[in-house]
């Protein structure tokens, strides 16, 4: 950040105003004095402490309080200066100019190719008569996402017509739209024909629809998991229905029923018109207002918050809240605050994400679109990040009463205006590793490699907890050496790593070139060229030098065994048929808390 200009006398001051001989010394020393003082000022200011984040949640004074004592922005421009008044274009950290900010230079190398092999046959061929698979995903929209994506997926490894999938509509969200008030279901079903066959009622017998065998299959379930556990079950009862349905099919796939996933994610799955023509008026207002814009997808309510564990310094109040939220889940075990926040398991609170963005180089004037439910401590936790982007924008502040009525009552509708505010922002980041965020991820990674920012969280909190010992310029040098590999550039993560809805590499391709190498696919047994090793060493360099790894990762590798199947051929669901009771502690309420 470039240093303030010390006050000066105006030109000229000395020939025109001489001071007498005798009080020349006493006023020279004032003078200095005066300096001194002005330069002291001008230091506390200009490298702004950071508040503890353990005390992040504040107070109204606090807050008030921070106002004044971020960076403050040079005249003009895009980015923070540094040291020297110049745009952040310090080589070894990676940035090059403002426009690295806003879009990859290496993303013009790669493209999107989803298109399935030769060797894929036709669903008229594939699809076999009397198999019929019916699905009921769970969770938020996000998290229903993955699900939705999987089923085809599995239908396809089972050769059965799919049912359009039913949507969770008594999860912790309880919204009650049905598959076609989200998407576009014609769409849908004409866009995977050749793929699936896919019918949007279940099948009749003697005019009456046909009783489905209900079995829940474990989660990651490989394509033999699905051959040898559900399809004898379709086989003899002809129609398989599956609750909770997400994160069923392992990431383990073959090249072509990844990119599979793809067809379905990125372009099957459209929002109905009334979503997306409101989504695209809060787009074109956000450029009005500016030719760039930034997207945060804020995850910091009290359930999330309260669900994670983890403690932000807001004393007796905060932990007598949040334990009280808490023990709706009876099950649920005491995690340890403080280590959440080191093993970087924690949601970054809203001033820890603006002080991030300052410190990567996002002036002040950028303009902010957020994406939250409520945010807990209300406009406290929020008052430091509209001190560092006062052009913080909503969908509630960008749109009227009466447009965003019809959707108010629908959380699902709702976050899929969000999605693609998100989707079409220039650059988009979130606190969180949460399902929204993962796809928003890939599906930017398909789409051109759009400027997409992952806190590394775990490295980040250190330097938050010492933020107040060291400069501006020290702390944001320090983000940017940090932040180098989250950024959003191709092949960040090593093709076969993470979770495939954020990285889906499998349906990435590298332009030809002289140089070529080849990386094996997921299941090693189909591969995908990447050229100019050139581009591939550049990207290396800046690759974190430890692995990145996801939720779902961290539960352990993709199995074929189910810990609760006792060794049978299928898992039978003992839930009631309509999926009416929610158990609480229900283990896997952690993925719909982290859509």
């Amino acid at each position: 950040m470039g240093q303030p200009r010390r006050r000066g006398y105006p030109h000229g001051h000395g020939r025109h105003h001489r001071c007498p001989r005798r009080i020349a010394l006493p006023a020279a020393g004032l003078g200095l004095l005066f300096l001194a003082v002005s330069l002291l000022s001008v230091s506390l200011l200009s490298a702004p402490p950071l508040a503890d984040p353990r005390t992040g949640l504040g107070t109204s004074s606090s807050s008030r309080r921070f106002l004044r004592r971020y960076p403050t922005n040079g005249s003009g421009g895009e980015l923070e200066g540094s040291e020297s008044g110049d745009a952040f274009s310090v080589t070894t950290h990676g940035w090059t100019g403002q426009d690295d900010l806003w879009r990859s230079k290496l993303a013009s190398n790669f493209h999107r190719c989803s298109n399935s092999s030769n060797k894929f046959l036709d669903s008229g061929v594939t699809t076999q008569p009397d198999r019929y698979l019916i699905v009921v995903t769970s969770g938020g929209l996000n998290q229903q996402r993955t699900g939705i994506v999987d089923a085809v997926v599995a239908a396809r490894i089972l050769n059965a017509t799919l049912v359009v999938p039913r949507l969770d509509q008594t999860s912790f969200w309880k919204d009650s739209s049905n598959f076609s008030e989200i998407f576009d279901m014609d769409w849908f079903i004409s866009y995977l024909e050749k793929d699936v066959r896919i019918i949007k009622e279940p099948p009749e017998k003697g005019g009456k629809a046909m009783k489905p065998y209900k079995m829940r299959v474990p989660r990651k379930c490989t394509p033999r998991c699905y051959l040898n556990r559900v399809l004898p079950a379709l086989l003899k009862k002809h129609v398989i229905r599956m609750t909770k349905y997400d994160y069923r099919l392992s990431n383990k796939l073959d090249t072509d029923l990844q990119k599979l996933r793809c067809r379905v994610n990125y372009h099957a799955l459209r929002f109905t018109d009334p979503i997306q023509e409101l989504a695209e008026k809060l787009i074109q207002r956000m450029r009005e207002k500016s030719r760039y814009f930034i997207a945060l997808h804020l995850r910091f309510e009290p359930d999330m918050l309260a669900f994670s564990g983890c403690y932000y310094g807001g004393g007796e109040k905060e932990r007598r809240e949040l334990a009280s939220i808490r023990k709706r889940w009876r099950t649920l075990h005491i995690r340890d605050p403080e280590k959440g926040r080191r093993q970087g398991r924690c949601p970054l609170t809203p001033e820890e994400v603006g002080l991030m963005l300052r410190a990567l180089g996002y002036r002040s004037d950028v303009y902010i679109y957020v994406a939250s439910g409520e945010i807990y401590g209300g406009e406290d936790t929020l008052a430091p990040l509209k001190a560092l982007f006062p052009n913080f924008h909503t969908k509630e502040t960008l749109s009227s009463q009466e447009e965003l009525a019809p959707f108010l009552k629908f959380s699902s509708r709702m976050a899929a205006i969000d999605f693609i505010v998100c989707d079409e922002s220039d650059a988009f980041v979130a606190n969180n590793i949460g399902n929204m965020a993962k796809i928003l991820a890939g599906q930017r990674r398909y789409f051109g490699h759009k400027r997409t920012i992952r806190p590394n969280a775990k490295q980040l909190y250190p330097l938050f907890m010492k933020r107040g010992n060291m400069s501006w310029d020290a702390f944001a040098s320090q983000v940017r050496t940090i932040q180098k590999g989250y950024m959003g550039e191709p092949m960040e993560i090593t093709p076969g790593r993470g979770e495939f809805h954020a990285n889906p590499a499998a349906c990435i391709c590298e332009k030809s070139g002289r140089n070529s190498v080849i990386v094996k696919s997921i299941s090693g047994s189909t591969q995908e060229p990447v050229t100019d090793t050139r581009i591939r060493k550049a990207i290396d360099i800046g690759r974190p030098p430890y692995p990145v790894y996801t939720d779902e990762e961290a539960d352990g590798s993709d199995t074929e065994e189910d810990p609760d199947s006792s060794g049978r051929g299928e898992v039978i669901d003992t839930e009631p048929d309509d999926d009416s009771v929610v158990r609480q502690e229900d283990p896997e309420l952690e993925e719909i808390l982290s859509d």
